[in-house]
């Protein structure tokens, strides 16, 4: 007889990563080309890794601070301070909270705001862990969808708007965008907080894309709702270390919250973690002390990746596909429902038919519906350009091309 448990059900509920189930197909082949995950294939630099071993070196091996080393917040706060537009708001350290990780800012974030029984709004497509969290915590998830519209994904503002309603709870929005790489304007932002103002409604902004940003900028970054909210407002802002700093195993992260929020969330940070390691937060002082050299050359080669990726996939026939403002994936369409309806069982093809491990559209959708289906992204953040047009080969084969 099967054992039963006695979790709570919307554990029980929660789905397997989609594309977990499409790497798992592909464990053990050596002949796969492996975009699925969102992270670059260059190891993290060197003077960030010699950092961390220095530390460890010196046996840094105790507790911080809940919040994060003094020296980290203050160079967070500065680092965040520099990239935000003219006549915005500086960070204070005060408004700082050092992570293990994005994904623990962003359940940091969701567990001091959400209660069971709130509604939340997201913006979709979007990573799956953003919708999944406010419901581990009992919320009821709303979206809103991006749509293509003439080549680019576009928000429809009108109707976010009227989704948000002093009923509404929590506001999440992630853009740069994982998967689409649409970007918020400012004129949108403006409108979201001005609005979110009215109805008392928290927004939670994933920012972990900030710096991977393709169009032009004065200040390397793009738009931000720091750049034009003031400390006060109910606005958490979640970043990382992650995507711009090729440190993605490192898991380690940041919050900006409002002043008041601070010491609550040191006090929710040691009933998760306690703190992030010591070295692996010296390894994050480093990397921002080196920023002007590793940001601009990691975005500089995404940039190339995308200029190279995205023409090659628009040439495939049956490939529907708009090219992102930011972010480090392509996320394309194959046309022919009839012949590719599912995503997550066509990227199961892919891998095991054609060797090409790419991640299913569904996995970005709740309730994924038709306008879900032959939807895939590809992590294009590669330092072997050819990889890339190999792999644009492997699915013109498979396509029958």
């Amino acid at each position: 007889m099967e054992a039963k448990t006695n979790m709570r059900q919307a554990v029980l509920n929660l789905e397997e990563s989609m594309i977990r189930q499409v790497a798992n197909a592909g464990m053990g082949r050596g002949d796969v080309l492996k975009f699925w995950f969102g992270e670059s294939d260059e190891v993290t630099p060197l003077v960030i890794r010699d950092a961390a071993a220095a530390s460890l070196g010196q046996g840094e091996t105790f507790y911080s601070h809940n919040l994060g080393l003094p020296e980290l917040r203050d160079a967070i706060a500065a680092y965040s301070t520099a990239l935000r537009c003219a006549g915005a708001a500086p960070i204070d350290a005060g408004r700082i909270a050092v992570t293990s990780g994005g994904v623990n800012a962003l359940m940091l974030a969701v567990q001091a705001l959400v209660d069971a029984g709130d509604e939340v709004v997201a913006v979709t497509p979007v990573w799956p862990n953003l919708t999944a969290q406010p419901v581990i915590m009992g919320a009821t998830v709303k979206c809103v969808s991006l749509k293509p519209v003439a080549g680019q994904w576009q928000l429809d503002l009108p109707e976010l708007l009227a989704a948000i309603t002093p009923k509404t709870r929590l506001l999440i929005v992630n853009a740069p965008n994982n998967p689409t790489g649409w970007t918020l304007a400012r004129g949108e932002q403006e409108a979201i907080l001005a609005h979110c103002r009215q109805t008392g409604t928290w927004i939670l902004a994933d920012e972990v894309y900030e710096r991977l940003y393709f169009e032009p900028t004065s200040h390397g970054a793009a738009p931000s709702f720091l750049d034009i909210a003031l400390p006060e407002d109910r606005l958490v802002v979640v970043n990382s270390f992650s995507k711009s700093f090729l440190m993605t195993g490192w898991r380690l992260g940041w919050l900006v919250m409002p002043p008041a929020m601070t010491l609550h969330m040191g006090k929710l940070l040691e009933f998760n973690t306690s703190c992030a390691p010591v070295f692996v937060q010296r390894a994050g002082l480093v990397a921002i002390e080196h920023a002007a050299d590793i940001t601009p050359r990691v975005v500089n080669q995404l940039k190339t990746c995308r200029d190279t990726l995205v023409p090659l996939l628009q040439a495939v026939p049956g490939v529907q596909l708009t090219s992102p403002k930011g972010g480090m994936y392509a996320f394309f369409r194959l046309e022919d429902q009839t012949r590719f309806g599912d995503s997550l069982a066509t990227a199961k093809r892919l891998v095991v038919e054609a060797g090409l491990g790419l991640a299913p559209g569904n996995a970005f959708m709740v309730n994924p519906g038709p306008a879900a289906q032959g939807w895939l992204r590809w992590c294009m953040a590669s330092q072997d350009l050819a990889r890339l047009g190999q792999g644009v080969q492997r699915l013109e084969r498979w396509l029958g091309l």
